[in-house]
């Protein structure tokens, strides 16, 4: 039993937008799509599915248009559907919205260590809290594993969303979400068993 396992999943990282250039702050859902750019990581990672022959049973997604329109990619290669799941959202930036790295490290240095650093919600920040994201993060996906004992399913979402589904599934502390590196258009996979998780591989980015 210890080494049977429940669900594999695949997360797939949505493709560049032009927020992605700018290092710009979102949780918005209605914009920006795609960039060109990152039409083509969309591209390179579906060629990247159908050449390893990727097994799947289902597909879910965030609402965002970004990760929609990945979706939408990833399920005509398949030739199936995409479900699409709310709690796979990104983590909600409050004051850093619209704002970008560079802007909030020239503005806003503390807002900016807030976000990374503080592990429990901070008022002047007004963002999720690291530690509140990594638990809806596991939450979902706790779920979705339960709903697929012995499938093998495909997640398209954000890179945040990918870092708290490592830092649950390996029980990393939630201060080192950040140190955890995930591009756009990028593979990562996790094994769910019974009682732990495993890692198989993280921000693949087929070139």
């Amino acid at each position: 039993m210890y080494f049977q396992r429940k669900c594999k999943i695949t997360f797939i990282c949505h493709g560049a937008t032009i927020y992605t250039e700018e290092g710009r702050f979102s949780d918005v859902e209605n914009y920006p799509q795609l960039s060109d750019l990152g039409q083509e990581e969309v591209e390179r990672v579906c060629e990247y599915l159908k050449r390893r022959s990727v097994k799947n049973d289902a597909i879910y997604c965030s609402p965002a248009i970004r990760t929609v329109q990945t979706a939408k990619a990833v399920a005509k290669l398949y030739k199936t559907d995409y479900t699409v799941i709310d709690e796979l959202k990104p983590r909600k930036c409050g004051k850093l919205n619209g704002l970008t790295l560079s802007q909030l490290e020239t503005k806003h240095p503390d807002l900016l260590e807030s976000w990374f650093n503080n592990t429990e919600y901070d008022e002047n920040l007004e963002a999720e809290s690291i530690n509140d994201f990594i638990k809806r993060t596991k939450e979902v996906i706790d779920k979705i594993v339960e709903e697929n004992i012995g499938n093998r399913i495909i997640i398209v979402t954000h890179p945040e969303v990918i870092q708290a589904a490592i830092c649950a599934a390996l029980g990393i502390p939630a201060d080192k979400i950040a140190k955890i590196f995930i591009r756009t258009g990028s593979a990562t996979q996790i094994s769910y068993y019974k009682n732990w998780s495993s890692l198989v591989y993280s921000d693949y980015t087929p070139i």
